[in-house]
């Protein structure tokens, strides 16, 4: 697959978000679908209420839209399985999240799903990706990155595959705090598993797909940079955090995943530490979690916080190249 492709599909996404926005965004203006904003978190957020949010709709259908005219156009001339389990994934993942997204806004109910809810609508898409992929027979074994030592899990593969899907919705949700923050570090993110599906044997579906990510989110990107003049929600976050689980599933770099993706395995951390601190000391180890609050609680403007962890994502991403390209 020539590079040019892959210009082209992160040029395609870019555009379709970038033309969509300025209709979308007074779309969701007048439905009065604006963000609420927790009285527990920082005050400087308060001035960000009402803001317009679900544009994890552009994202999502920037994304689907690119993924299949890119892939009947240089892929195999259809939507094969692996890119049909990754839109399975993203859009699964994506109306659970809009279902959140609206009880929050439309029925005013801040806190929208209830965990329950949540977790069961994550499981059951996790669940059914894996039924899937085993009718496929897709192999259970993990690889130690840059090396050829491998185990076969057997059926531990179907507790891995539900375990990443589930954590990766829930880790990226949580990074999701700030103006462009999750935009760019899963732009990162997508790009690092984009390179790699196409690096040597190229998995051309999971490229296009990873590659339309980065696209989508870097268009999405020209509204959401402080000040953001759209949020994502959680129909946004939860798809890209359920998609990236399943990129890396399907290109088998299970393991990757979590060097890759370590802005959101850090900002996930923070949040565990801060309850277990709390629970088992009465005391709290940040002065807010997720750790990006902290951060802004410490005196560091958004933008420094937001640029930060790009950086951060940056590093993580290019030690995950690395790691499969040089020492593989």
């Amino acid at each position: 697959m020539n590079i040019l492709v892959l210009i082209i599909t992160i040029a395609i996404a870019f555009l379709i978000t970038v033309l969509l926005s300025p209709i979308f965004i007074p779309f969701l203006r007048r439905l009065k679908f604006g963000q609420s904003i927790r009285e527990e978190g920082p005050k400087s957020h308060m001035k960000k209420k009402g803001t317009p949010t679900m544009g994890g709709i552009m994202i999502v259908l920037s994304i689907t839209i690119t993924s299949i005219i890119m892939a009947l156009r240089y892929g195999d001339g259809e939507v094969g399985y692996e890119l049909g389990l990754l839109l399975f994934v993203l859009l699964g993942y994506g109306l659970l999240g809009f279902l959140d997204d609206y009880i929050k806004v439309a029925l005013k109910r801040n806190l929208g799903l209830t965990s329950k809810q949540k977790m069961l609508g994550q499981l059951v898409i996790a669940i059914i990706f894996y039924f899937i992929l085993k009718k496929q027979g897709f192999p259970t074994y993990i690889q130690i990155p840059g090396t050829d030592i491998q185990w076969d899990l057997g059926i531990g593969y179907a507790l891995l595959i539900v375990f990443m899907l589930v954590g990766a919705s829930n880790a990226v949700n949580l990074t999701d705090g700030l103006d462009g923050l999750l935009a760019g570090t899963a732009a990162i993110a997508f790009g690092a598993f984009g390179i790699l599906a196409w690096y040597g044997d190229p998995q051309i579906d999971i490229s296009i797909f990873s590659l339309a990510v980065v696209g989508a989110l870097l268009g999405f990107l020209v509204f959401n940079a402080h000040p953001a003049k759209v949020f994502m929600g959680d129909t946004g976050s939860l798809a890209l955090g359920g998609a990236i689980a399943a990129v890396a599933i399907l290109a088998k770099l299970e393991i990757l995943l979590v060097i890759i993706g370590g802005v959101f395995v850090m900002e996930t951390l923070s949040v565990i530490i801060q309850v277990i601190s709390f629970k088992t000391t009465g005391k709290r180890v940040f002065k807010m979690s997720p750790l990006h609050h902290h951060y802004e609680l410490v005196g560091w403007s958004e933008w420094r916080v937001v640029t930060t962890f790009w950086t951060m994502g940056l590093v993580f991403a290019a030690l995950g190249i690395y790691i499969e390209v040089w020492l593989g």
